[in-house]
This record gives C-alpha cells, sequence and structure tokens, in this order.
C-alpha cells in the first residue's frame, strides 16, 4: 500500500457537506475534507477527477490544522476525512496537534477499507467515527476494477479492528453520531454474488453493526472498458441484495432507494463541487 510521506496533503475541497448519513450531517452538515489521491484505482469512481486525475492543492500540516478548526468554528457536527489514506501519517500529526488546539468535534475516517491493521491501530483513540466502503468479497473482482490483488483480507483485518476500537454507533440525543462505526457497500452492477459476500463478512463481525447498502453507482470514467458494469444498477439485482440483508437479520442502518438512477456527481473543477 502506498503511504505519502511528504510534509503536506494534497486536498481538493473542503467546507460543509450534506452528502453523508443523516446521523453524520444533521442539520449543520459534516465538516468534509476531500483528499487528493487513492490507493486503489477503482474503473467505476465517481470521484477520479480526484483520486486518479490529482485535481488539489497542497497544504501543511498547520494549515490542515487551521483547516479543522475552521471547520469546528462554522458550527460542522464532526470533522469527515474523505480518501484519508495515503495521507495517514500527516493527517495523524494534523489531529493531535489540533485537539491541542481546541478541536473537540468528532472525527470520521472515511475510506475504501484497503488498509493496513497496523495503520489503523496507529490511528487508536484518535478517529471517533470510521466509515469503511467494504467494496469487495472477491479478490478477483478488486483485481478487475481496481488493481488490488488482495483487498478482501486487508479489509476484513481493517474494518475487525476498526469495529474494535469504537463499536457499534452510539447516538446522542439527537440522534447525531458520535461514535461507532458505519460499513458501507456500493452494488455493482451484475455483481450480485459479490455483495452476498461482502454482507456476510459484515455480519460476521457483529449481528449489530450498522450497514449503509447503497444503489448510487453510476457508469462513470473507465467503467465503458467494462461491459458488465457499464450500466445502471437494476431494481431486481438490488432488491435480490436487500432481501438478503433481511435474511441476515441485519436491522440496523440505511438502504438507498434507486430513484430513477439519478445520482448528482460532484465536479471538483468548481469551487463548489456540489452545486448543481
Amino acid at each position: 500500500m502506498n503511504i505519502n510521506v511528504a510534509n503536506f496533503v494534497k486536498i481538493a475541497w473542503f467546507g460543509k457537506h450534506f452528502g453523508e448519513e443523516p446521523v453524520l450531517v444533521g442539520k449543520e452538515g459534516a465538516g468534509t475534507i476531500f483528499f487528493t489521491g487513492c490507493n486503489l484505482r477503482c474503473v467505476y469512481c465517481q470521484n477520479y477527477q480526484i483520486s486518479q486525475q490529482n485535481i488539489g492543492q497542497k497544504y501543511s500540516i498547520q494549515e490542515l490544522v487551521n483547516i479543522m478548526l475552521g471547520l469546528q468554528n462554522d458550527g460542522a457536527l464532526n470533522i469527515d476525512l474523505v480518501s484519508p489514506t495515503i495521507w495517514a501519517d500527516q493527517i495523524k500529526q494534523a489531529i493531535i496537534k489540533a485537539k491541542k488546539q481546541g478541536l473537540s468535534i468528532p472525527i470520521i475516517w472515511n475510506s475504501n477499507a484497503y488498509e493496513d491493521k497496523e495503520m489503523i491501530k496507529a490511528l487508536d483513540g484518535l478517529i471517533d467515527i470510521y466509515l469503511p466502503d467494504f467494496k469487495y468479497g472477491d479478490n478477483d473482482l478488486a483485481f478487475k476494477y481496481s488493481d488490488i490483488k488482495d483487498y478482501v483480507q486487508k479489509a476484513k483485518e481493517s474494518i475487525r479492528e476498526m469495529f474494535h476500537q469504537v463499536g457499534n454507533l452510539k447516538l446522542s440525543q439527537k440522534g447525531i453520531a458520535e461514535k461507532g462505526i458505519i460499513v458501507r457497500h456500493l452494488v455493482l452492477p451484475g455483481n450480485i454474488k459479490n455483495s452476498l459476500k461482502v454482507l456476510e463478512y459484515v455480519k460476521g463481525i457483529d449481528k449489530n453493526i450498522y450497514i449503509n447498502l447503497m444503489s448510487q453507482y453510476k457508469p462513470v470514467y473507465k467503467a465503458k472498458d467494462f461491459p458488465e458494469i457499464n450500466r445502471n444498477i437494476r431494481r431486481g439485482e438490488f432488491k435480490r441484495i436487500f432481501n438478503y440483508l433481511l435474511k441476515l437479520d441485519i436491522k440496523n442502518g440505511w438502504v438507498q432507494e434507486i430513484q430513477n438512477h439519478t445520482v448528482f456527481l460532484p465536479d471538483f473543477t468548481k469551487k463548489n463541487p456540489f452545486n448543481k
């Protein structure tokens, strides 16, 4: 796994964001920081502009601290670190400094789950909420679509360590997440068995774990080169996966509805990527 050891981070955008799970955004919004770069090469990445086309600007570690504190001062409910993995060392330094300077809101580690267990261990006590996207239950698919050969084992180990650190989701009296883990899974068209395996793995961690089963896949970037995923999710295949979730008796979390396959994709060439 590639970890960047530079004395800076690269950020594509930061600000108050409302595109995460309801318990993370509330009415005030998450204080989201989108980092540039990624340790996966997903051919269908919806944020390919920043994960693979390198859009973003360099910030020093102290500037990252200032961004976190600024988001807190603006009323953000948390600090939402999106695609943080390759910048783990720098982010760890920034969190420690920011806490010394008054950062007190929860910190979210929003990643693709392809992370070394030891790296996650090094974050113990610094991260309040883990938000891994468990993409694959099949290493062949991980290699085909994301150029990674050992995804499944690493993801399972890292998510178990995340769960060990923070446990199941804990909410405030207002229904806002304060600590815990939410496991996401993006359903890929034509790959029902992959999703079923992911759900089985997650259920094996804890029966009360929170899951977000996502239907927001859209064939972008290089998906056109893979005919089986060069289409939207079909209602029938998504229903089969949802029914299996019910069969596993997984009760906590969210299931995205398929709404005419309309998915808004951010444009990171704009000042605010989320303005339609």
